[in-house]
């Protein structure tokens, strides 16, 4: 939800968003923990086919799409995001930890053009130190920078 990578009345569409403040790292690990306790599940005792897991990410709107095409890798954008929302840093702060000042950019721009996004998005837990929503709320119709 962070950066916009979600479709409205697609999948984000549902009544409840058990993976909403999760970070895409993050996400891949649980799987990956799920997996090791799998127990009598199919594919070999994983609850989650290694192939979902392992398959590049896609919106899939279009063919041979990736999201690393359009995205830094996962672990570079969810340090940016971790820093930007979970630690409140403000851009320089973040290019002073040593990321490329135009991905930092590029990510605190999705950010900002997707809330209106999240306003329409299902409940889910908070699990984070500063999740979106009533945490963190910026208007949707400003011009704000």
């Amino acid at each position: 939800y962070a950066v916009g990578y979600a479709t409205i009345y697609g999948d984000m569409c549902g009544g409840y968003a058990p993976i909403k403040d999760l970070y895409k790292t993050e996400v891949y690990a649980l799987s990956r923990w799920r997996n090791a306790f799998g127990g009598s599940a199919p594919h070999g005792g994983m609850v989650i086919p290694p192939g979902v897991i392992d398959r590049p990410p896609s919106a899939e709107l279009r063919e041979n799409q990736k999201d690393q095409d359009s995205l830094p890798p996962y672990d570079v954008l969810d340090a940016i995001l971790y820093r930007h929302v979970d630690l409140e840093q403000a851009r320089d702060e973040i290019v002073s930890a040593g990321f490329d000042a135009a991905t930092v950019d590029r990510v605190l721009r999705l950010v900002r053009i997707s809330e209106w996004k999240r306003h329409q998005a299902a409940p889910g837990p908070k699990v984070s130190r500063r999740a979106f929503g009533r945490e963190r709320r910026y208007p949707i119709t400003n011009g704000y920078g």
